[in-house]
């Protein structure tokens, strides 16, 4: 389903207006790749950066193209897990958060 350009300014004013909205929006981009939901995790991703540091100077700041980093949160995009995590690291250190993960066990054992 697509979202309506209504929608995503909303959601891009939320996140630069609220911390917290923001930090639970990279924690929950993050957390939906883990799941295996890649392509949820691909568009929060997407529009968290898009709210953010933007393609451009995230591409300047890790030395990739925006072109290439546009394409790999795309909806057709495949990104290498070294490329994936080194961006994520890199959102990590921009918004000044740590992201951690915890296991737990699904069910009764």
């Amino acid at each position: 389903m697509a979202l309506t350009r209504n929608f995503r300014e909303t959601i891009l004013a939320r996140v630069q207006t609220d911390i917290k909205f923001r930090d639970e929006l990279l924690k929950d981009g993050v957390e939906s790749m883990l799941s295996g939901d890649v392509d949820v995790g691909k568009a929060l991703l997407r529009d968290y950066i898009k709210a953010t540091i933007g393609f451009e100077r995230l591409g300047a700041e890790t030395r990739s193209s925006p072109k290439s980093l546009i394409r790999m949160f795309g909806p057709s995009g495949n990104p290498q897990a070294r490329n994936l995590f080194a961006i994520v690291a890199h959102l990590q250190r921009q918004a000044q958060v740590t992201l951690h993960v915890t296991a737990q066990r699904n069910g009764s054992g």
